[in-house]
């Protein structure tokens, strides 16, 4: 039978790149076996998710091209379905009702003076019914082991007596993700659980549960490996980048991200990491994932990013960039389609990121440049007699040579021989004062297309702060 995967995040905060990639591996799987991948969204948590959270998660993975073929489903909606599964487990005596506070069990654990923490049985056997402040619980066998079976980690086998009576509903009747997961993946006819390490432990627990209700096949588990940070912490979000919507925001291509997390954790047949998602679909298998931890480099996926950049067609660079120049810093209507599709190649072979090209041609756009003070101290006050030089030189050469960037490159390799640098030095006082930085696109294809008259008057504006005599 084709596999049935589900993607089931909780809405308690943005898209993390760790559930991006899980979403992807699932979506992966579900693509190359011809499958179905469903969207379930995991809102018990009443008090921490929220409805806008839904929204942002929902938008990421379309943005990702990660579609889902059935879904989104919402288990706020199924809660008749949880609380019919606990009362059959109370009813085969797999389940039982517990009063039991908190500090009750701590209490009792610190009075043993040893053996395994966390609940002990005490209303195992009490015959207790549903009533205030009361818990059910699963009755976990006293004997055995749990073995589960995972195509990436291999066999991990968990003694029962390891394995505490674990809560299945609280005392207000809200369901435990557990009991929901479970339920709704049995529900659902899902074939294949993939998801992060960190559900690992409640594995054994979900396996006795499913087989507490009967609930036939079990599913094929795989759990993917964490994600670490540079200094090998696992991902935070309190500390980390991690949500996906910043990456759409600093401007990543999604193909180059998704190409990314692919990565972390599989790696393709050959030396090349750069694939089309056909290419991935046809060469991922969940068998080929390395179980250790993988390392999310934000250099080289900023390197991925503009790999992808750089293989747009010169029109499809320009219309990716088109959110970010819409919020450009400088006045709407300054803005010049024509001037910028001339200055977008150059630009296109030096940005890692779409949120850099309107820094980069900004000036383009401006009555005048702004100045980044520690390029004007560098190129300017270090030197000013030799940039007060070269800049008068130029001033007066750009008043009547051809306005093209080869006889500009001429002109200005004259000026730097005249006062003896070389053309490097020489260029650094004109492009700082054109264009406010030391670096940007080429320096003479952007007079060019910057125009004669307001590049005469910046360099005019230029000497003027250095004391010199200007126009």
């Amino acid at each position: 039978m084709a596999p049935r995967l589900r993607f089931a995040p909780s809405p308690t905060g943005f898209l993390h790149v760790g559930s991006a990639r899980a979403a992807l591996y699932n979506w992966l799987v579900a693509r190359r076996e011809g499958g179905t991948l469903i969207l379930r969204i995991e809102d018990t948590d009443t008090e921490r998710g929220r409805e806008e959270w839904v929204d942002g998660i929902c938008s990421s993975l379309e943005w990702l091209g990660l579609g889902w073929d059935e879904g989104p489903f919402f288990q706020s909606k199924r809660r008749s379905l949880y609380a019919d599964a606990a009362a059959r487990l109370r009813e085969a005596g797999s389940a039982y009702w517990c009063e039991c506070t908190k500090n009750q069990i701590e209490a009792r654990a610190r009075a043993r003076g040893g053996g395994p923490p966390g609940y002990d049985g005490y209303c195992r056997d009490r015959g207790l019914g549903p009533g205030p402040g009361r818990a059910l619980r699963f009755r976990t066998p006293d004997e055995g082991s749990t073995t589960v079976h995972d195509l990436i980690r291999g066999e991990v086998v968990v003694e029962h007596r390891a394995i505490e009576d674990f809560v299945l509903m609280r005392a207000n009747g809200d369901p435990l993700f557990i009991l929901a997961n479970v339920v709704d993946d049995a529900d659902m006819a899902v074939s294949h659980v993939v998801r992060g390490e960190e559900h690992l432990p409640n594995t054994p627990k979900y396996l006795l549960l499913w087989r507490a209700l009967g609930a036939g096949p079990e599913p094929v588990f795989a759990h993917l490996p964490l994600l670490v940070n540079e200094q090998r912490q696992k991902l935070s979000k309190r500390r980390d980048p991690v949500a996906v919507e910043s990456y759409k925001e600093q401007g990543y291509l999604p193909d180059a991200l998704v190409n990314y997390l692919a990565l972390l954790g599989w790696g393709p047949e050959g030396e090349g990491e750069v694939l089309s998602r056909e290419e991935m679909v046809a060469q991922f298998r969940l068998e080929d994932v390395n179980p250790s931890p993988a390392q999310f480099d934000l250099a080289k996926l900023r390197h991925f990013n503009g790999v992808y950049l750089r293989a747009l067609s010169a029109e499809a660079f320009v219309q990716a960039c088109q959110p970010f120049l819409e919020r450009g810093p400088w006045p709407a209507e300054r803005f010049d389609p024509k001037a910028f599709a001339r200055l977008a190649p150059l630009v296109q072979e030096r940005v890692d990121v779409l949120s850099a090209v309107p820094g980069m041609v900004d000036f383009v756009f401006r009555e005048e440049p702004e100045v980044d003070p520690d390029s004007w101290e560098r190129v300017m006050v270090r030197d000013p007699d030799t940039a007060a030089e070269v800049l008068e030189r130029a001033l007066h050469a750009y008043e009547d040579c051809p306005w093209e960037a080869p006889t500009l490159h001429a002109v200005t390799l004259t000026i730097a021989e005249e006062v003896g640098l070389k053309l490097a030095k020489a260029q650094a006082p004109i492009r700082v004062a054109v264009t406010g930085r030391r670096v940007g696109p080429p320096l003479f294809e952007s007079l060019e297309v910057l125009g004669r008259d307001p590049v005469r008057r910046r360099l005019a504006g230029a000497l003027e702060r250095l004391g010199g005599p200007g126009e």
